[in-house]
């Protein structure tokens, strides 16, 4: 069995990717507010390549239960209905609606996985039972791919601490015959950091403080409130549902 981690999707092929399991993480925010969203009745979550293609997408539904929902530079869209943030995506606000969401980092991670198969969304929110399935897929297909959004195109630490957390849950234990590439071994070298202190670990890192700056501390904690969650997003035909 392999599994490898991609601490951004800049460089991921088509064909690194084709028919291989992945699950995809971005933890401040936009996987945490997937999976609050779902988690909280909304039908599905189309994501979108930016602003634009948002509102291209929206128009094109031509329903009356679409949000325009994201985020550019950590801050709303002018305009949409909903931000990216979990503490949003209540079910007053959610329930029975379709999203159609962009964001800095998580849906073009999303947008990567097009040739994956299956595609898992995953994050604190359902860690239990995103690594459940996502070791059904890598005992199933020999091979996973953990793949952190990371921030801007560069090497995030809540995400690639929340992989290390992940990886260390979906490996057997003392598995033996496990290929892992580089990333998947620093990733869990992380965890080795910085233990079972999520919120240690996430709130640490750049994202975590920029948005406390911002007045949005309330993300950073629920991007930490683990299992709150028992559902596993899965993205596929240019749609991420239970």
């Amino acid at each position: 069995m392999k599994l490898s981690v991609y601490f951004t999707p800049y460089g991921l092929t088509a064909h690194d990717i084709q028919g291989r399991p992945v699950l995809v993480i971005d933890v401040l925010r936009a996987t945490t507010t997937i999976v609050t969203a779902l988690g909280n009745g909304a039908k599905a979550v189309l994501p979108a390549s930016g602003a634009d293609d948002a509102i291209r997408l929206a128009n094109n539904l031509e329903r009356d239960d679409v949000l325009l929902a994201g985020e550019q530079g950590y801050r709303p869209i002018e305009g949409f209905a909903c931000g990216n943030s979990p503490t949003e995506m209540t079910a007053e606000k959610v329930a029975g609606m379709t999203l159609v969401m962009t964001t800095t980092n998580g849906t073009s991670a999303l947008l990567a996985t097009d040739h994956g198969d299956p595609v898992f969304v995953g994050a604190p929110a359902n860690f239990s039972a995103a690594a459940a399935r996502a070791r059904e897929a890598l005992e199933a297909k020999g091979e996973l791919i953990i793949l952190c959004s990371g921030r801007e195109g560069r090497f995030a630490l809540e995400d690639a601490y929340v992989a290390g957390r992940f990886a260390r849950e979906i490996l057997p234990s003392r598995a033996k015959g496990v290929e892992l590439d580089d990333a998947a071994i620093a990733a869990q070298q992380l965890v080795r950091r910085y233990g079972d202190r999520w919120k240690g670990a996430v709130g640490a890192s750049v994202a975590a403080r920029r948005l406390k700056e911002l007045g949005l501390g309330a993300d950073v904690a629920a991007a930490t409130e683990v299992d709150k969650f028992d559902i596993v997003p899965q993205y596929a035909e240019r749609q991420v549902r239970i």
